[in-house]
């Protein structure tokens, strides 16, 4: 098989220009779509009790709206030309998913951090899920039209810049660039900055399975039971379930220990002999159900908690993996096990990943990937950011972004001969994300109406919780 030249690969990044103009990627397209139809689309298949909380959490805000609203954008994204350089995405890269967590070796390092869209698709639509975010957030926090357009520019010119970066690096040196805290201090803070960022960092170290262990769980003698707290954590057949009595009947007619020994069998072969041997020192001790994030809510999301010889404890989360909404709107090859599809594209995003990394087959035929549960997570509250931290975090992203196409793609010199070295294609990206929001802010007033009308329901988490009070 030949291998193309630099020059070669050059020319084919500037030839996806004659597919899709760098000024095209401002266009949105007609967007005739009901985002209430697209919405009950998603949620066909979740928990039914917890669709309520789904909508009450996205209603909050045109920003958790649009968090929760993937499947809208990539059908959007679909109706527009795109650059043709296709590749492994985030498939939700909103400025949300990122943060930071340990490495292997306990290093704090900042990156992409959700994966449940991930597929192959073209590159541009996770920087326009990432500019769309931007602009959205910025409006929720008031701040001008040219504060958001700054952000956007900012973003995708370190995009840019970071890419043609890596344009100039071997294949090993891709691999093993991460971003560490000192290398995203010097790009993204002030030394002001860098002291509060150090006292978060400070924070996300004693998140640890150990500090966990007392604010979730109780003992009773040498067995450790996990505290129900509904809507966001209860057991599945206990007092406090938000199951229907048919979702509960697949759970109640086996044992859930039976059944949990049966998707870790199947686990276990998904990982290396080292990491099984280390999962063999632990015992389990129960299993909860979770409710996690915006646009999750509603998909089966188990914890599990096991405690070692010593009494330390593991949790792991056990997540519900259906199929992105990338892959319906994106012609690519089939994925036999949805759960194998986040693990393997959180591989090979992500600097470094989750030792315990995993998937298997649940009750139903569901798919679901294993990961521990916040580990020294580190993640933004950009409702309290100013402008100088907010630009110095959407540079951040945009980095962080370019570093994980580079090594998930091998495509660094094709993306940065079709970026170029000037502002067109940012340009471009800020009037979409500009339009884009107002789209957003729109389909928001469709949603809120139908929930207002009783077309859909939606309850917020105190409205549940107060369910469980006596």
């Amino acid at each position: 098989m030949k291998t193309s030249t630099i020059a070669e690969r050059e020319a084919r990044g500037r030839a996806a220009r004659e597919r899709s103009k760098r000024s095209s990627h401002r266009l949105v397209g007609d967007l005739y779509r009901d985002p209430v139809e697209l919405l009950r689309q998603s949620s066909e298949g979740r928990v039914q009790n917890l669709v309520p909380l789904r909508y009450g959490r996205m209603a909050a805000s045109p920003f958790t709206f649009f968090r929760g609203t993937a499947i809208i954008q990539a059908h959007d994204l679909s109706r527009v030309h795109d650059s043709g350089l296709a590749m492994p995405i985030c498939g939700d890269g909103h400025l949300m998913n990122f943060g930071g967590f340990a490495t292997p070796e306990r290093q704090l390092v900042f990156d992409l951090n959700d994966f449940d869209e991930v597929a192959v698709g073209p590159f541009e639509w996770d920087l326009k899920r990432l500019t769309a975010s931007l602009v959205v957030a910025a409006r929720h926090m008031r701040l001008s039209r040219g504060t958001a357009e700054h952000l956007v520019m900012t973003a995708v010119n370190q995009y840019r810049d970071r890419m043609h970066q890596y344009a100039q690096c071997s294949a090993l040196e891709l691999w093993y660039d991460r971003i560490t805290f000192d290398r995203m201090a010097d790009t993204a803070l002030t030394p002001e900055r860098r002291r509060a960022v150090r006292r978060g960092m400070e924070k996300a170290a004693s998140r640890t399975h150990e500090s966990l262990l007392e604010k979730m769980a109780e003992r009773d003698g040498a067995h450790w039971t996990i505290r129900d707290a509904p809507p966001a954590l209860f057991h599945v057949l206990g007092s406090n379930t938000l199951f229907t009595p048919e979702e509960t009947e697949i759970y109640r007619s086996a044992n859930w220990r039976t059944t949990f020994e049966r998707m870790q069998a199947e686990y276990l072969q998904t990982l290396s002999p080292d990491r099984r041997e280390l999962l063999s020192h632990f015992t389990v001790h129960d299993l909860v159900f979770k409710v996690v994030g915006v646009g999750s809510v509603g998909t089966r999301c188990m914890v599990v908690l096991s405690v070692d010889h010593m009494g330390k404890p593991l949790f792991l989360q056990l997540k519900e993996a259906r199929q992105s909404v990338i892959a319906r709107y994106y012609k690519s090859l089939g994925v036999e096990h949805q759960g194998e599809r986040v693990v393997q594209g959180q591989r090979v995003l992500q600097a470094a990943s989750d030792i315990f990394l995993g998937w298997a087959t649940g009750p139903q035929g569901r798919h679901f990937y294993f990961r521990q549960l916040r580990d020294m997570k580190l993640s933004a509250n950009i409702e309290l950011f100013d402008v100088d931290l907010l630009e110095g975090y959407a540079r951040l992203c945009g980095w962080i972004m370019a570093r994980a196409h580079a090594k998930a793609s091998g495509q660094a010199i094709e993306v940065s001969a079709y970026i170029g070295r000037g502002d067109q294609f940012a340009e471009a990206l800020t009037g979409y994300a500009t339009t884009y929001a107002d789209q957003v802010e729109r389909d928001y007033d469709v949603f809120l109406k139908a929930c207002r009308s009783g077309q859909l329901e939606a309850r917020t988490d105190e409205d549940m919780a107060a369910d469980f009070r006596i």
